[in-house]
């Protein structure tokens, strides 16, 4: 009954076939929440794949309508000992994106589990099912290790529309709050910093999605016989995007920055540096804020990126002058700033620009907020040093996650400290075709949510 005996458990699940195994029946059902057909499919991934898995261990499970308006299932799984002093919050999402199966290169299928040296491909190995099957593994190994107990409670959370917003899971917390009782939150989702260094993250970016539209006139018109009488849309939506942001990306719109970069978020990222490894890209040193490192840039400030850009007929083009144009753009932000203000601020920048025929508009009703744990906090550190205990490595520390995740409900709305463990890589194609993920990488992440849960049920780490 040791730490030891519990990682060996957790790894040993690994080498044995377990996790591909798990892993592969997971995949295989097709949990695309952004698809309206697949919506009994969500369903049955929390009782027919994730019911049993979790009851096996323990733990007492229950389905629950969500309150949003078409808004996917959530799975509660509650485990209660007696005497214990922690009640642990988890979560993870069994939705994905798109399976876009005609685009996964030959020999390869969203839906099936397919390994190529240490690579394990299928939609959802990295976002988020193979993340949450690393963590229900370790905390079974952990039962395992100490004779059938944990030394804590558990609330394991996984709702199924993460991929389109997380829609109701604010207000479905909200409810059960008093009833789950927690005091601390542990999960995994996206990316390490890079794939040989473990990494912990205190929070998340926002993400706002918005339209920018033209419509200028119906039908397109022939550019010899109207070229230079006629505004063209595509060009002028073309200056306002070059007034939002500078030809290296930075922000023009002050109030869409925060007015600094805090101490301690530096000192985190002081000894941290940005890489997806040998399939990642290279980073472009002289894109973003001024004065920046890389790593501050993608974890401590905001960025704004063009995802969609259409005007005319790109797949055939002819010689008209298009009546409209369209983008679709994403502010990523961090704490300090204020997204209710974006989109005013955005309108009284183009007014000021002279492109007021340009129309602004909120893409989805719901988006992520940006959070972030003071990274000084006792938990940080008490996580910091049981990772660093397993694997004789430091670990990176993000005070948020570059990406985006629905943080806001567990650290504002259930007021838990969060602490994020990755188990993927930035170059691991999640939400493109061929997602896959490192073996190496959810083996090492085997054994250090082993230990960070054998450690928990040893000492408070917020005394």
């Amino acid at each position: 009954m040791t730490r030891e005996a519990a990682i060996r458990a957790a790894t040993a699940y690994l080498d044995e076939g377990g996790f591909t195994a798990d892993l592969a029946r997971r995949v295989a059902i097709p949990t695309e929440s952004q698809n309206p057909d697949r919506k009994a499919v969500l369903g049955d991934y929390l009782e027919k794949e994730m019911r049993g898995s979790l009851e096996a261990l323990g733990f007492t499970c229950q389905t629950f309508p969500n309150p949003a308006p078409n808004g996917g299932p959530f799975l509660v799984a509650t485990r209660r000992e007696p005497g214990a002093k922690h009640t642990l919050f988890s979560y993870g999402h069994g939705d994905v994106i798109r399976g876009q199966d005609a685009q996964w290169r030959n020999g390869l299928s969203p839906w099936s589990i397919v390994q190529e040296g240490e690579k394990l491909y299928g939609r959802g190995t990295a976002d988020n099912k193979g993340q949450h099957t690393v963590n229900i593994a370790a905390l079974a190994a952990v039962l395992k290790a100490r004779g059938g107990k944990l030394g804590f409670n558990v609330v394991l959370l996984i709702e199924t529309g993460e991929e389109v917003g997380s829609p109701g899971l604010d207000a479905f917390c909200k409810s059960q709050r008093q009833t789950w009782g927690a005091d601390l939150f542990l999960a995994s989702d996206g990316p390490r910093l890079s794939p040989e260094r473990p990494t912990l993250y205190c929070g998340s970016r926002g993400a706002m999605n918005f339209d920018l539209s033209i419509d200028l006139r119906a039908g397109a018109h022939h550019s010899g016989n109207w070229g230079g009488l006629l505004a063209d849309p595509g060009i002028l939506m073309a200056h306002a995007i070059a007034s939002i942001a500078g030809p290296s990306g930075q922000i023009r719109i002050p109030e869409w920055v925060p007015k600094e970069l805090p101490a301690s978020v530096r000192a985190a990222l002081a000894d941290c540096t940005v890489g997806g490894g040998s399939d990642g890209p290279s980073v472009d040193a002289w894109w973003g804020e001024p004065g920046l490192s890389p790593p501050e840039r993608v974890y401590g400030w905001c960025s704004f990126d063009v995802l969609a850009f259409k005007t005319g007929n790109p797949e055939a083009p002819v010689n008209a002058i298009p009546g409209k144009a369209t983008a679709h753009c994403q502010i990523r932000f961090v704490v300090g700033t204020n997204p209710e203000d974006f989109l005013p601020a955005l309108r009284r920048h183009l007014d000021r620009q002279g492109l007021g025929m340009v129309q602004v508009e909120l893409a989805r009703t719901e988006y992520f907020r940006a959070t972030r744990l003071d990274p000084e906090h006792p938990y940080v550190k008490w996580a910091l040093a049981s990772v660093a205990k397993t694997t004789g490595v430091k670990p990176a520390l993000l005070p948020n996650l570059g990406g985006s995740l629905p943080n806001d409900v567990f650290s504002e709305t259930l007021a838990l400290p969060t602490v994020w463990v990755p188990h993927s890589y930035a170059a691991c194609s999640q939400h493109a075709p061929n997602e896959h993920v490192l073996l190496p990488v959810m083996r090492e992440g085997l054994a250090m949510m082993a230990g960070l849960f054998w450690d928990l049920g040893e000492a408070s780490p917020l005394n």
